[in-house]
């Protein structure tokens, strides 16, 4: 009835065109290939951005987005990280694969989850503030919280020399008798991560990689568990110190039975994979 009025204000008025003006700006339902291309950039550099951040960076409408990336791009969410919104054969064979290996190991003895140490990088905001953080935590609690620039990125060589070389000093002086001995890593298929060069070093070190099946935020603790609680729980802060500080705080004052019952659930999750013949299974759980 408003809409009704309005155009009958405008002709008597003496409008005689019923086409909309011209509107400034961009048009808001802009899904060019060039933009698709700009909003793969925004999540392939951050997995866990969500539509709001890519609204803001990219310039376009909610609804051109959800289109972009639901119809364009394939993708949705889960456990706040995109995925694709449908997995071949293949892929869900290998999720099946991966997690009867691994479950063989903990169900033997082999590997113990005390002895796990798994990690990721995500972005924290606050207005303009962007500032990315590796973490690596096990199952007592956290391990090492490196924070990065927005302008920085991580490629192998990064990764090793700040995080890994870090992370490595940290467990030697946590555990001055074993060292890295019988410690086992845990991280996605980032390519920083899988690089060549990442896993000799990691060899070199005496650690051994635990394998990930690729599109499985699902079976990581970072991802189903650690960074949107540490987001939902952040308060507004003025600098990236007072951001990096408030993460790491938060991190720290969670007690050792959270990080315990995680680390758990994880292998609970490895089963859930496997019965529900690798398909994504966040619905099932309660």
């Amino acid at each position: 009835y408003r809409t009704v009025r309005r155009w009958s204000q405008w002709f008597r008025e003496g409008r005689e065109e019923i086409e909309d003006e011209a509107r400034p700006g961009r048009p808001i339902t802009e899904t060019t290939s060039e933009n698709i291309e700009q909003v793969r950039l925004l999540i392939d550099d951050d997995l866990h951005i969500t539509i709001e951040e890519v609204q803001e960076q990219a310039g376009l409408s909610r609804g051109t987005l959800q289109r972009i990336i639901t119809d364009h791009l394939n993708l949705k969410k889960a456990t706040a990280r995109y995925i694709p919104k449908d997995l071949t054969d293949f892929q869900r064979a290998k999720r099946v694969r991966i997690c009867k290996q691994n479950l063989a190991k903990f169900q033997e003895g082999t590997w113990r989850l005390c002895d796990i140490i798994t990690g990721d990088e995500s972005w924290f905001y606050h207005t303009q503030i962007g500032r990315k953080s590796s973490n690596a935590a096990w199952s007592d609690g956290p391990v090492l919280i490196h924070p990065m620039e927005r302008e920085q990125t991580i490629d192998h060589h990064y990764y090793i020399n700040n995080c890994l070389r870090t992370l490595v000093d940290e467990i030697k002086r946590q555990r001055p008798s074993y060292g890295t001995s019988r410690i086992k890593i845990h991280h996605d298929n980032g390519r920083a991560h899988i690089h060549e060069d990442v896993s000799k070093y990691l060899e070199s070190e005496r650690l051994t990689i635990i394998p990930h099946p690729p599109n499985s935020p699902d079976l990581s603790p970072c991802d189903f568990w650690l960074f949107d609680l540490i987001k939902t729980n952040l308060s507004d802060q003025s600098a990236s110190e007072s951001l990096y500080d408030a993460v790491r705080d938060f991190m720290y004052s969670l007690n050792r039975e959270e990080y315990k019952k995680t680390f758990e659930k994880w292998v609970q999750r490895i089963q859930l994979c496997i019965d529900n013949q690798g398909d994504y299974f966040e619905h099932l759980i309660k």
